[in-house]
């Protein structure tokens, strides 16, 4: 009977440490960034979108969902195209992604500004408006093409 011994490099438990630390670093990161797309989508929207959710109105939760999937986008390819090493990467995550929300954010409010949807009235309505499709088409497309531009 012939026996093989699997070992370990090693410097595997360090490196495992080190990524599992990396995992988290960036966590934070991708959370502070999504609350801080968060808060642009609701500070530059009519209304108080928390507010407006938690009543349950259709198009403020298709508004939002749509700005936060966007704003995700842009922070993937963020902390996807960031530098390789930890501290460096962790710096230009959080940067492109707060400059690809403010980006987000401008082009949107363009872009409904252009398109003339009273975004106000949209999101407060207790019925659903097919107006909130086309903002969230705009959230997410924007969301798409400020993220290919950070990478």
């Amino acid at each position: 009977m012939h026996t093989t011994t699997l070992a370990l490099s090693e410097n595997f438990g360090g490196n495992l440490v080190r990524g599992i630390g990396a995992i988290l670093l960036y966590g934070v990161v991708g959370l502070i960034l999504m609350f801080a797309g968060f808060w642009a989508i609701d500070w530059t929207t009519p209304g108080k979108l928390a507010k407006l959710i938690t009543r349950g109105l259709p198009n403020a939760v298709i508004v939002t969902a749509s700005g936060m999937l966007s704003m995700a986008f842009i922070i993937v390819v963020a902390i996807a195209n960031s530098a390789s090493d930890l501290t460096e990467g962790l710096i230009t995550s959080l940067v492109y992604g707060l400059i690809g929300i403010v980006v987000q954010v401008l082009a949107v409010r363009l872009l409904e500004w252009a398109t003339r949807i009273d975004v106000g009235s949209t999101i407060e309505s207790e019925q659903f408006a097919p107006a909130s499709i086309v903002v969230a088409a705009v959230h997410i497309a924007l969301g798409l093409v400020v993220a290919v531009a950070i990478s």
